[in-house]
């Protein structure tokens, strides 16, 4: 079995957790060694039986082959703790895909992703690297999730639609067909996107429009 670790010990790591325990149950393939987090405190903690390990430079010295999943519900978050682990040639990131998730032969994944339960996901889609997908999503044919995009629970992507790096869309929200997302975008919770939208602002309602860019923060 691989030796892995979940980076992020809250909500999102724990359900990555209960993914993995499932798919060892079914085929035993990873040997949890423990969380790793940055909280101030958090060494030593033990969450559901598994122990909170280290952080960031915890990983970074670590000094044989390890599986790391990378469980932060931010794009950015996760970017930037990629950005500091990346160094260390031992570190490698599987995607952990549950195991009711639906897709075909025809959608590509790169590394590091999280597919959370009842994803489907059709043909011709490209997913990037470090993509979090969560419970419940769509994803239509002909789509492109760029790397660390993230789609929150119950987000419905139609045909032909682009996310680009590190955009987020909230809980319920819809894309129509043929819509793209900048990067750094942030979607709101039940919206519906029925224009594309720039790169770094942050859009709600429906149907969705514009509130806020990253200028006016």
């Amino acid at each position: 079995m691989k030796d892995i670790v979940i980076f992020g010990a809250g909500g999102l790591g724990r359900e990555v957790l209960f993914e993995i325990r499932r798919r060892n149950n079914l085929k035993e393939e990873y040997n949890i060694l423990g969380f790793a987090d940055d909280l101030p405190g958090a060494v030593g903690r033990e969450i559901h039986g598994v122990r909170i390990l280290g952080g960031a430079e915890w990983l970074k010295a670590y000094d044989k082959p390890l599986c790391v999943v990378i469980a932060v519900g931010s794009g950015r978050v996760r970017k930037a703790i990629y950005e500091r682990v990346r160094e260390n040639k031992n570190l490698t990131f599987p995607n952990i895909i549950a195991h009711d998730a639906v897709f075909s032969e025809s959608v590509t994944f790169g590394e590091g992703c999280i597919v959370c339960f009842s994803a489907v996901f059709t043909v011709d889609i490209g997913i990037g690297s470090f993509v979090l997908v969560n419970n419940g999503c769509t994803v239509g044919h002909d789509s492109v999730l760029d790397d660390f995009s993230t789609l929150y629970p119950g987000v419905n992507i139609s045909g032909s639609v682009r996310l680009k790096s590190c955009c987020e869309i909230g809980a319920g929200s819809c894309v129509i067909q043929g819509k793209t997302i900048g990067e750094n975008t942030i979607v709101g919770a039940g919206a519906a996107v029925i224009a594309d939208l720039p790169s770094n602002c942050t859009a709600v309602g429906v149907p969705a429009k514009v509130i806020k860019r990253a200028s006016e923060v």
